[in-house]
């Protein structure tokens, strides 16, 4: 047998005395896509972390080529040919998109200047090859959460390594930039690089991956080919036990009115756009990257100027020009990125829930502590969010008990309408199985859901009805009934 690109074995790694890895396993083959599978906590940002050498581990072997490596460091692990793209994007905001792809490592011109024509060139010829549509001259914090992903992307694949690891790539991603992704992967197949490929998405491993290793609770638990196994199977491996149905529907939409909005426009981009949803429903909004759907969140949440049209709410004018104003209303909003616009990561689980209702829980200027605790408490036994103690920093959750906390936080508010963008990013399948109950128990008990997914089936398995954007338009309407992953692919295109 051939040395692999990359072979690990036993790998350790405690914190604390808490073991977070017991028995790390992976192999890669040159010319493969190897996606590594598993729940939140199950070891596999622990194990990446290891290999890129960002932290040190406790027991085990690397081997790099049929070479044992240890790095100390990203840069030595870069060196030897191995990058990485993160899932938590880490953009320098005020550089443009060139500088950025390039940092540290920029052409030079005579007497040390940077050479920012060759730069900007360079950076528009792998954005080109990519079929990436952003330009290098562009400021990053003028990009949106997509095309930042897109940016991260094309940065580590610009060090030209031969082990590429992708953490959550399509994370932020619709289905047309994620096409665009899976193409360039199969390009670097074919020049015989190895992808490690992390993703919650099962429906991306069975069409881009070859093999699969999976991990839980810190250990190796089985590999193999992805054409000798079906969704179910890892399903199975993954949460330990086999899942009779991915989404849990149980409400019925009733015939009243709870919000109704007529030709409203935006000044991100919303044109004309009119749509009604009744209590107890659950309305998806599909679109591809920078369709306009989280613009129309943003808008009835307050948070951006409103433009042209007419928003009402239980029959009344709507029209919240802040945060505040729309959760006094009984709007709440789950945001797309949750550790950015979410949580507040250095807070503990406790002050993340209770941040949303300062009003309800306080004894004056401030709450009090005991309201604090029962309501933490409360939204900890709802939700089953699983910390050790409600006063443990957020920082310290899984991804998907993170997403918990901030349903938590709005749940706490008493909302009648919630406001849902991207809600299973990130979360693995028993997470989003959970998280698919909460939606399906609060429309059920009358409240009202609008649903932002870039997951056809999760807007084929969760939405009543789907509103289908379009450049900042809407392009079609479908009922439950007439929902199919084509029409909605059509209609977005």
């Amino acid at each position: 047998m051939r040395d692999a690109l990359l072979e690990v074995s036993d790998l350790k790694k405690s914190f604390g005395g808490v073991t977070a890895l017991s028995d790390g396993r992976f192999r890669l083959e040159a010319g493969s896509v190897h996606a590594l599978c598993g729940g939140n906590g199950a070891g596999k940002s622990t194990f990446l972390t290891i290999v890129m050498g960002i932290q040190q581990r406790d027991g085990g072997t690397i081997r790099r080529n049929g070479r044992e490596v240890s790095f100390g460091s990203p840069a030595e692990a870069l060196e030897n040919g191995i990058s990485i793209i993160e899932q938590e994007l880490s953009p320098v905001p005020a550089m443009t998109v060139a500088e950025n792809i390039f940092l540290g490592r920029e052409p030079l011109k005579a007497f040390g200047r940077i050479d920012f024509a060759r730069m900007n060139d360079e950076a528009q010829k792998l954005l080109d090859r990519l079929h990436f549509d952003i330009s290098p001259r562009a400021r990053m914090m003028d990009l949106s959460v997509a095309k930042l992903q897109l940016v991260e992307i094309a940065k580590a694949l610009s060090y030209d390594a031969e082990v590429i690891i992708m953490d959550e790539p399509t994370s932020a991603l619709g289905e047309s930039e994620a096409d665009q992704l899976f193409t360039a992967i199969r390009r670097l197949k074919e020049q015989g690089k190895g992808i490690i490929y992390v993703s919650h998405r099962l429906t991306e491993i069975f069409e881009i991956a070859d093999s699969y290793t999976v991990f839980r609770d810190g250990a190796y638990v089985e590999a193999g080919r992805i054409a000798d196994t079906n969704k179910q199977d890892l399903i199975r491996m993954i949460v330990g036990r086999p899942l009779t149905e991915e989404f849990v529907k149980e409400n019925a939409p009733g015939a009243e009115t709870v919000l109704s909005a007529r030709g409203i426009d935006s000044r991100n981009g919303v044109r004309d756009v009119s749509f009604d949803v009744y209590k107890g429903e659950i309305l998806g909004f599909y679109g591809l990257m920078g369709a306009g759907r989280t613009e129309i969140l943003e808008r009835l949440f307050g948070l951006t100027a409103h433009g042209a049209g007419t928003v009402t709410l239980h029959g009344t004018p709507f029209s919240p020009r802040s945060a505040a104003e729309a959760i006094a209303r009984g709007v709440a909003f789950v945001t797309e990125d949750r550790k950015e616009s979410g949580l507040v990561l250095s807070a503990t689980v406790r002050n993340n829930v209770c941040m949303a209702s300062h009003d309800r829980l306080s004894g004056g200027l401030s709450m009090t502590r005991g309201a604090e605790r029962r309501a933490a408490e409360r939204m900890i036994d709802m939700f089953g969010i699983k910390t050790a103690t409600d006063t443990l920093p957020v920082s310290g959750l899984s991804g998907g008990n993170q997403q918990k906390v901030v349903l938590g936080k709005w749940f706490l508010t008493e909302p009648d309408v919630l406001l849902l963008d991207e809600p299973t990013r990130g979360v693995d399948v028993g997470a989003k199985r959970e998280i698919y109950r909460i939606m399906s128990d609060f429309a059920s008990k009358g409240g009202t859901i609008l649903m932002v997914s870039s997951e056809t089936d999760e807007i084929l398995g969760m939405a009543d009805r789907v509103v289908v954007m379009r450049d900042g338009r809407v392009s079609g309407e479908l009922s439950r009934a007439e929902m199919s992953a084509e029409k909605l692919v059509h209609l977005a295109a």
